[in-house]
Formats: structure tokens, C-alpha cells, sequence
């Protein structure tokens, strides 16, 4: 048999054997973090912000933003309004393109969705209306800037472009209304909303019990005591601070006064009754808000939106008509244009969006409000705005003929 053959002797060392290294791995290729989510990507509807402003919001603050005056009957009827009206669309009109584009005294904007005059934006976000401005002119449409802001008129005005009205509250003395008339003038506003259903403030009960005083925000339109809010021992220091801004004595003449001093349009917001309707003609108005100040000063006034088609009716086409108070839908949009407003005003989804997400959030409440808008107009068979029109909506308060007797 064949010897074994013998196994080479093990070289001599130092050490042990070497082990041989693993092959050299790759470098590990940077991956870059993912971003945070942000609340509003959750955000299917306004709604959806108002939830995280509440929860966000101290609740006094929530509460001044989303109360009304006394029961509260008024704040609950605006909304009951929009669901009580039903929508009767027409088929196979074509819709594979949906304007939302119109103009409001001339001024183009993208949809008819306007910002309403808010007070105190900066209790919601930090930048406050300059956050508001700037989202409003990203998204091509037109804001009202309230007397009671926490920015000035200026400060607003240089903040971003896009086409911007001043609302003003009467002061008792004429020299301060019209000095805040020449600020806006000056700082290229567009037109003048004066606001006509506050001669003195409704009793917002909400803000009574929490003894609200928005004593670290200062009123950026005023100067001295007038700039801040005082804090009262017992119910609402912002009740008491308004009062000194507002004139109980303010009549039609009072519109006529502006009209003197003033070259801009004048817009009345706060009209409910069909009768005011030729008044305000009158005394050279060029525009009105079907408005009960969403549901802030009289408790039990009609819902802004079952006064809109008396109020277009007494107007005749003579001036524009626009509608606040309860629209949280795109569908509530074409609901009102269908009675015949030519835009709608929105403030409490502003303020969600404001408080969710500052100028991002408020950008979130406009986008929500165009694609819900475009969307209702493409199911009832709109492609246009003025292709909306009063046969669209079935009203529950249209007048009836009465049964005769037999």
C-alpha cells in the first residue's frame, strides 16, 4: 500500500495563525432624514384644523375665536342654513375643465372665497394677519383687514401684494376713523368695509365667564390706552376695551360722511334686512356683506345666509352682494353663489388654519376651499361661475304657495 504522505510542519511564528480579515464593506451611503410630518398633512377638512387649534389654543382664546353672542341660537343657525339648503345638479354638461376664477369690484381673484375682517391673530400664531397676507396672496385672493389688528395697516400692507380692503369700526371721533381711512388709502387698500351691525358689542358670554382680556396684545392701529385691552376684575375686558372704539350713534349720514373723505369704494358689512338695501344706495355704497357677524352680536338674527337672496332681490343687480357666517365647505360656496352672492367671506377656518399651522395652515384652509369648490362645481355640472346659477339650489325657506280652501 501507498505510505500516507506526511503533512508539511507548521511554519514557525511569532503568534497563532493569522484568521483572514473579511472582505472590506462598502462605505454606508448618507440617507437623508425624512421630514417631520405636520399636523395638516392629516387634514382631510376644516374641521380637521379646528380640532388641532382647540387643542393648541388656551381656552379662552379658542373660545373668543369660535363663540357667539348669549345662546349662541344665531352662531348655530348660519351653519344649520347651509345643510337645510340641497344642491340640484344637472348631468353631462362637460366639465373636464373647472374655472373658480372671478372678480370682486373688478379686482381678479382665483376663487370667490374672501378673508373676513378677524381681530387679534397674532393670540392664534405670531405673525398673525402678516402670516394671513401672505397666504392670501399666494393663493391669488383678497383680504380684509380688521381695525383690531395685531399688525398695522402698513405693516400688512408691506407684506405681501394682492388686492386687500381695510374694515373699519365708526370711532366716536371722526379724526381717528378718518385718519385710519388715509393710512389705507396711502398704503394702496383697495376699498373700505365699514362694518354697520356693531353700534355697540353683543354679549359674548363665553368671554364673560372667562373674564377674557387680551392684555398682552397690542392693537397696532392705535397709540396709548386705545392700543390695549384692559384687564377687568369681573366679565370681559375686551368688551369693555371695544366700546371705546365704537360710535352707538353711527346712522346712514355716517356713510355719506366717508363717502366725502374717501376716493376708495365703500363696502357695509353687516346687513340682514332687504329695507337697508336702498339706504345704502343711497349713500353711495358699492358693495354689501349679507352679514350678523357671524353670530356675534344679535342672538336670534336671521342666518346671514336665508337673508342673502332677499337682500340680492332688493338689490337688482345695482351693486355686489357678498355673504359670511357658516361656510366651512366648497359646496356651501356654490350653495351661496347659487342664491346670488358674488363671493363668500370666511373667518373662523382662517383662524384654524392659522392657529394649526400659521401662513401654511391658512394656505391648507384656501387649498381645502378651491379643490372642495372645483369638486361641487364639476358634480352639479358648473364649469364656471356664472354657470351657477338659482335653479341649482332647492331653498326650504322659498315661499310656498298657500292651499286654498275648498
Amino acid at each position: 500500500m501507498a505510505a500516507r504522505r506526511k503533512s508539511a510542519p507548521a511554519r514557525k511564528g511569532r503568534g497563532k495563525a493569522a484568521t483572514p480579515r473579511p472582505a472590506k464593506r462598502p462605505a454606508r451611503q448618507a440617507v437623508a432624514a425624512e421630514p417631520a410630518a405636520s399636523p395638516l398633512d392629516a387634514c382631510a377638512c376644516v374641521a380637521d384644523l379646528e380640532i388641532i387649534a382647540r387643542r393648541k389654543l388656551p381656552q379662552g382664546v379658542y373660545d373668543y375665536y369660535a363663540g357667539g353672542a348669549e345662546d349662541e341660537q344665531t352662531l348655530d343657525a348660519n351653519r344649520e342654513a347651509f345643510r337645510r339648503v340641497f344642491l340640484r345638479p344637472r348631468a353631462l354638461v362637460g366639465v373636464a375643465r373647472v374655472d373658480t376664477a372671478t372678480t370682486v369690484l373688478g379686482a381678479p381673484v382665483s376663487l370667490p372665497v374672501l378673508i373676513a375682517p378677524v381681530a387679534y391673530q397674532r393670540m392664534a400664531d405670531p405673525e398673525g394677519e402678516v402670516a394671513t397676507a401672505c397666504a392670501a396672496a399666494a393663493a391669488g385672493t383678497l383680504m380684509i383687514v380688521s381695525t383690531i389688528a395685531t399688525a398695522s395697516i402698513e405693516e400688512i400692507a408691506g407684506a405681501a401684494p394682492g388686492p386687500r380692503w381695510f374694515q373699519l369700526y365708526m370711532a366716536p371721533e371722526r379724526a381717528l376713523s378718518e385718519d385710519l381711512i388715509a393710512r389705507a388709502e396711502a398704503a394702496g387698500y383697495q376699498g373700505i368695509c365699514l362694518t354697520v351691525d356693531t353700534p355697540m358689542l353683543g354679549r359674548r358670554e363665553r368671554d364673560v365667564r372667562n373674564r377674557f382680556a387680551p392684555t398682552g396684545m397690542v392693537l397696532r392701529n392705535f397709540e396709548g390706552d386705545l392700543a390695549r385691552m384692559p384687564r377687568t376684575r369681573m366679565g370681559s375686558g375686551f368688551a369693555v376695551g371695544a366700546s371705546r372704539l365704537l360710535d352707538p350713534s353711527i346712522t346712514w349720514d355716517s356713510v355719506r360722511w366717508m363717502r366725502g373723505v374717501t376716493r376708495l369704494p365703500i363696502i357695509v358689512k353687516g346687513v340682514i334686512a332687504a329695507a337697508d338695501v336702498e339706504l345704502a344706495l343711497d349713500a353711495g355704497v358699492s358693495a354689501i356683506v349679507v352679514s350678523n357677524h357671524g353670530g356675534r352680536q344679535l342672538d336670534g338674527c336671521e342666518p346671514a345666509l336665508a337673508a342673502l337672496p332677499h337682500v340680492v332681490e332688493a338689490a337688482a343687480g345695482r351693486v355686489e352682494i357678498y355673504v359670511d357666517g357658516g361656510v366651512r365647505r366648497g359646496s356651501d360656496v356654490v350653495k351661496a353663489l347659487a342664491l346670488g352672492a358674488r363671493a363668500v367671506l370666511i373667518g373662523r377656518p382662517v383662524v384654524w388654519g392659522l392657529a394649526a399651522g400659521g401662513q401654511a395652515g391658512v394656505a391648507c384652509v384656501l387649498e381645502m376651499l378651491r379643490s372642495e369648490l372645483a369638486m361641487a362645481m364639476a358634480l352639479c355640472g358648473c364649469p364656471t361661475i356664472a354657470s351657477i346659477e338659482r335653479e341649482l339650489v332647492v331653498e326650504p325657506w322659498a315661499a310656498r304657495a298657500t292651499p286654498q280652501r275648498a
